[in-house]
């Protein structure tokens, strides 16, 4: 690894990815290098203990061909939630990226994304889903969870909270305390970036279905979610009295 901080790094979710994260991850690289040389990918692995899967030694062995591209491959103590954590506290560049890696975001919306950030001095740029191939069912869900979010925390500009790539400059990363461990760390990313008055700048993707495998999104998650909303709406109040005494 190269003693200069990476301009960028992207945090790549691979869980279950298997095989096919090596045709994510070639692409991504190369679009990275004719951008800007200074990048670093991290592969997030994390694996259910005795669960026979290749993910770990598949981001393994396609970080042992460049010293640039990092595997972070932990037993799972959470869901996406703490996979994004453990990719976010490993990396090391000015400017945190994360995406999934099963091809739902293409791969060049984290350059599009990056340009936006830097051209447009934004402390924080998230997609949002333009088109999406994942169904009604989802839609449905995806439209109830954001119009609850935009009730119980005004005045944020998020059109479509859980959608990435998100990018965030250093400094404000910094400052934010992430714990959740589950599906709601994109909300809690977005309700942090509130309370630190974040200049947020979005841009529309178009969201691909992927019918390779079931989503690891289940019904329970739904409840979770406005569990999550309603607990962390009672913490702002709370937060907010205490500061403003």
């Amino acid at each position: 690894m190269k003693n200069n901080v990476p301009s960028i790094s992207v945090v790549v979710l691979c869980y279950r990815s298997g095989e096919t994260i090596a045709s994510f991850v070639e692409p991504l690289a190369k679009s990275l290098e004719e951008y800007d040389k200074n990048w670093e990918l991290i592969l997030v692995g994390n694996y259910v203990e005795n669960s026979g899967d290749n993910t770990p030694a598949v981001v393994r062995e396609i970080a042992e061909g460049d010293d640039r591209i990092r595997a972070v491959t932990l037993v799972k103590e959470g869901m996406m939630g703490w996979d994004m954590r453990s990719g976010l506290e490993a990396a090391r560049g000015k400017v945190l990226a994360v995406i999934d890696g099963d091809g739902q975001m293409p791969l060049e919306d984290i350059v599009r994304g990056y340009k936006i950030l830097k051209e447009g001095n934004w402390d924080m740029v998230k997609a949002y889903r333009e088109e999406r191939g994942d169904g009604l069912w989802r839609k449905l869900i995806s439209n109830v969870f954001n119009g609850l979010f935009t009730v119980l925390f005004p005045g944020l500009h998020c059109r479509d909270v859980n959608s990435k790539p998100k990018f965030i400059v250093r400094e404000v990363y910094e400052k934010m305390d992430l714990c959740s461990g589950d599906w709601f760390i994109d909300a809690e990313i977005m309700i942090q970036a509130r309370r630190l008055k974040c200049k947020i700048g979005d841009f529309p993707v178009v969201f691909h279905q992927i019918d390779s495998r079931p989503s690891f999104v289940k019904p329970r998650a739904i409840w979770e979610f406005i569990v999550n909303l309603l607990c962390y709406r009672l913490k702002e109040f709370r937060f907010w009295f205490q500061t403003s005494k």
